[in-house]
């Protein structure tokens, strides 16, 4: 499809796209799509009158989160993502308004696109649960009993997460040195990454109902990318009995741009195997995860940047609907804007591990930078920016970016 937006060749922001998020504007936070190097102004649009005539209240463009317009259906969405594409497509209302619409995408700061009620965190590649549990139990049986029968998850501190660029402060607490029984308190000194992916909900439950895992996806309005910080030696001392704690909420980085499920419907791929056989509420039909290509760099002090790992969404043993119907069958409710984040996406060696302490082999090997730098865990003044992208023939659409540098 030609448009008359001039769009960079590899840009993650194709006509084949077209994700949500929220800038700023004359002072205020506004909804807005990505599109090329621009941003289509979602408030501006409506003000002029240009998608009153696509059947939902469009007075949801004044407000400063995407919440209400998510709220409006999977078939509002489908509605302005057609109409933007067949604007884009064709000199039409949307050209002629260009000057008054259309934002540089380079000169905009991004906020957090959602008001996130909940989060949580899942623990759902297999690789990179037996990694830790090599690791954290190396006398014992790496993956937990429970571990191939259910998605494995644990609730998080929505408060802490931030928007991709915000500085992320070292956390201190509680650890134990190896060589002493008793523990010390000061700055962590094993500060990791975990390259993750993160699905928002888009269609509420009610406390006491379930969501069937055929109707699960309904209930997905796009994901994100999520990098969830963690102290590695404040967790090791901390995790048992209960699991992450401080280790684990000081922060969580997500990329501002939400990619809808519409976008990523040409991605879909087998899921592995699972064995065993999981319960019924758990089987499903038909492809349900996604070949989402990710990679994570670092930059120590603004020094260049070394690609430390490149690995793929699709490595992921739990798929977002077993997910999302595992943390409904209880009846515990969701709303518009919860979380829900993958756990670290490891592929099955070295270069594809998301997280330091795998690559590291906790701590043991260090990896190598440019310039003669390495690293085993994270030091004051690296940045790190996490990638994602899908590719398939001459459909390509991408996450942008989501990135964050430590402070002392």
């Amino acid at each position: 499809m030609n448009t008359w937006i001039n769009i960079p060749k590899n840009s993650d922001f194709t006509l084949h796209n077209l994700p949500y998020g929220i800038f700023i504007r004359d002072g205020r936070p506004t909804p807005g799509i990505a599109i090329g190097d621009q941003i289509i102004d979602l408030h501006a649009t409506s003000k002029i009158g240009l998608l009153h005539q696509l059947g939902f209240d469009v007075t949801v463009f004044e407000s400063n989160v995407l919440n209400e317009f998510i709220g409006c259906g999977k078939n509002a969405w489908s509605s302005l993502r057609q109409y933007i594409t067949a604007e884009l497509i064709c000199e039409g209302d949307l050209f002629k308004n260009r000057e008054k619409i259309l934002v540089d995408r380079f000169d905009v700061q991004m906020c957090l696109p959602i008001q996130i009620g909940d989060y949580t965190d899942f623990y759902s590649s297999i690789e990179h649960a037996t990694n830790l549990g090599k690791l954290f139990r190396p006398n014992s049986e790496p993956l937990l009993p429970n571990w191939r029968h259910i998605p494995v998850g644990y609730h998080g501190r929505a408060s802490s997460i931030v928007i991709s660029g915000t500085p992320i402060k070292r956390p201190q607490g509680q650890m134990k040195p190896p060589t002493s029984d008793f523990p010390v308190f000061g700055k962590s000194k094993r500060l990791d990454i975990e390259l993750e992916m993160a699905f928002i909900i888009g269609k509420p439950t009610q406390l006491g109902d379930t969501i069937p895992i055929d109707e699960a996806e309904d209930h997905i309005f796009g994901k994100v990318i999520f990098n969830d910080w963690s102290a590695r030696d404040i967790q090791g001392w901390e995790y048992v009995p209960l699991g992450p704690f401080l280790g684990k909420n000081f922060a969580s980085t997500i990329s501002p741009w939400i990619v809808t499920m519409e976008a990523l419907e040409p991605f879909r791929c087998q899921s592995i195997e699972q064995n065993p056989p999981v319960l019924p509420y758990l089987q499903y039909t038909g492809n349900k995860n996604f070949d989402i290509n990710l990679e994570v760099g670092i930059s120590p002090n603004n020094d260049e940047e070394t690609i430390i790992c490149n690995s793929n969404f699709k490595f992921m043993y739990w798929n977002m609907a077993q997910q999302l119907t595992h943390h409904t069958v209880n009846g515990c409710n969701v709303n518009i804007g919860d979380v829900m984040a993958s756990g670290t996406i490891s592929g099955r060696d070295a270069n594809s591990y998301g997280s330091l302490i795998e690559i590291s082999q906790g701590g043991k090997e260090p990896i190598p930078l440019k310039n003669n730098q390495t690293r085993t865990f994270l030091e004051d003044g690296d940045t790190i920016s996490i990638r994602a992208w899908c590719q398939k023939d001459d459909i390509r659409i991408g996450f942008g970016e989501c990135k964050g540098t430590i402070l002392p």
